[in-house]
């Protein structure tokens, strides 16, 4: 009798299993999580100047920065900015620690493979700089030098495809430049609008050598599961540039307005 009353009691056990399973709610995604938690986060590298870094007071400001408060206020919910190594910025969206990228990331077709991304917020270009008393006149004296530039950016691939044999990868473009100013290396390849930033402040005594080697569409990332999310902050990115909000922020931060092709 005991046999039987242990079959009947796993039964019983297994049935409770499935009805309990199948009354499980399913993992919110996109959107609707966001919404639900009342904030969104966005991660960036935090030593990206004038886009994301760190004052003096140790506030994390910049253009960036400004966007993702806009579209989180424009979605009803609270910003939550995450600082994160850009190496491994891409993994840590797939895992899920953030809801997006809003660092100044370039929606390349490699990049879309694994996520997805949104209508650009802003147009740059990568350019090399080198020393202001520097004697090159073209990018292309470079290919036996040092060139120091981000580690996990698309600009690794633009220094390769100048032939530069000797590439030096760092945390930020803080240390590139500063790097590049003492003498340590001899040309750095960044942001058109940052290498410029950065020469304007009058902490770097660089200059642009040549044209911009190419251009970029900048974006924001998102994971590909969540495309109410990204579909959602296109429609707002679509009024931040109708109603001069994205080139205000621009003008804020770079002077000029880079929102437009």
């Amino acid at each position: 009798m005991r046999r039987f009353t242990a079959l009947y009691l796993a039964v019983f056990t297994l049935l409770i299993a499935v009805v309990l399973t199948g009354c499980a709610q399913p993992e919110k995604k996109g959107l609707e999580k966001v919404k639900e938690s009342g904030e969104i986060s966005f991660a960036m590298s935090g030593g990206y100047p004038p886009f994301n870094y760190f004052n003096k007071q140790n506030e994390l400001v910049g253009f960036d920065v400004d966007v993702a408060k806009e579209v989180a206020k424009r979605l009803g919910v609270k910003l939550k900015p995450v600082t994160t190594e850009w190496s491994g910025i891409i993994e840590g969206l797939r895992s899920g620690i953030y809801n997006g990228i809003l660092g100044s990331m370039a929606a390349t077709e490699q990049r879309r493979k694994v996520v997805d991304f949104s209508t650009p917020y802003y147009y740059s270009g990568a350019q090399m700089f080198v020393r202001a008393d520097s004697p090159y006149k073209s990018a292309d004296e470079l290919k036996a030098k040092a060139v120091g530039l981000v580690t996990g950016t698309t600009f690794e691939q633009d220094a390769k495809n100048l032939g530069v044999s000797d590439i030096r990868l760092y945390k930020d473009d803080t240390h590139t430049l500063t790097e590049l100013s003492s003498g340590v290396i001899d040309g750095v390849i960044t942001d058109r609008v940052v290498g410029v930033n950065a020469m304007n402040s009058g902490k770097f005594k660089i200059k642009p050598l040549g044209s911009p080697l190419r251009k970029e569409d900048i974006a924001v990332a998102f994971r590909k599961e969540d495309k109410t999310l990204t579909d959602e902050v296109n429609k707002i990115l679509k009024q931040m540039h109708e109603d001069g909000t994205l080139t205000k922020l621009s003008k804020k931060w770079l002077k000029v307005d880079i929102t437009n092709k």
